[in-house]
């Protein structure tokens, strides 16, 4: 079965997978980075994505953190659309993990090499329309790992909201109905700990957004 194949989410496949680092001001805190002036995007494939419930499979040896985040899901097509069209247009909102695996993150300045993995971010449980939550107005959202938490914040402090991502993104890219936007996550990081904490095979995390749901993923290693 090729990477992604049978993976069950609760929109269709999305054409687009875009996401925003540095988006809380903790996390940009804890990155050592200054707060930025334009949102700090990246890109993922379609392959990525695996379902609420699904393992997270990786080879063995590398270093895989966690990262709870808020998700968007597009539900009309957006081309260079203002803050008011780009909020008129988000079907709703889902929970996903950005699970980045650190060493090959870092080694070169972009990221896209950490954050591409097949199988690596899972999204759901489900869809929630923005007449039911509203993520200005805040929304808890949380990281368990193996009933730890590792994070909590709140998506009021996101320093680009889901609108102001989508109008940015529709400059330079279409976006049309299903793609997916991870507006960022807070801090509690493992890379930021002292001393760093990554995740080992048979870890459970548990990714939760009040009024959204939870993904409860097992992490897999493989030689």
């Amino acid at each position: 079965m090729p990477p992604g194949a049978g993976v069950e989410l609760p929109f269709p496949t999305p054409g687009k997978v875009i996401c925003c680092g540095l988006n809380y001001a903790d996390h940009i805190a804890e990155s050592g980075r200054e707060p930025p002036a334009y949102p700090t995007l990246f890109a993922k494939y379609a392959d990525t994505l695996v379902g609420p419930t699904d393992d997270i499979v990786l080879p063995s040896g590398l270093d895989v953190d966690w990262e709870a985040e808020l998700a968007v899901v597009v539900g009309a097509e957006l081309r260079g659309a203002d803050r008011d069209a780009a909020a008129a247009a988000i079907a709703g909102y889902t929970v996903a993990n950005d699970i980045s695996v650190r060493d090959w993150q870092s080694r070169t300045l972009q990221w896209f090499q950490g954050k591409a993995w097949d199988r690596s971010t899972p999204v759901g449980p489900v869809v929630v329309t923005p007449d039911e939550v509203d993520p200005v107005a805040g929304l808890e959202i949380s990281c368990r790992v193996n009933g730890e938490e590792v994070q909590r914040a709140n998506t009021r402090t996101l320093v680009f909201d889901s609108a102001d991502l989508l109008a940015y993104i529709s400059t330079f890219t279409v976006l049309r109905p299903g793609d997916l936007v991870l507006t960022g996550t807070p801090g509690g990081v493992g890379m930021a700990r002292d001393p760093q904490q990554f995740l080992a095979d048979g870890d459970v995390v548990e990714t939760e957004i009040a009024g959204i749901g939870t993904l409860r993923n097992t992490v897999r290693f493989t030689d």
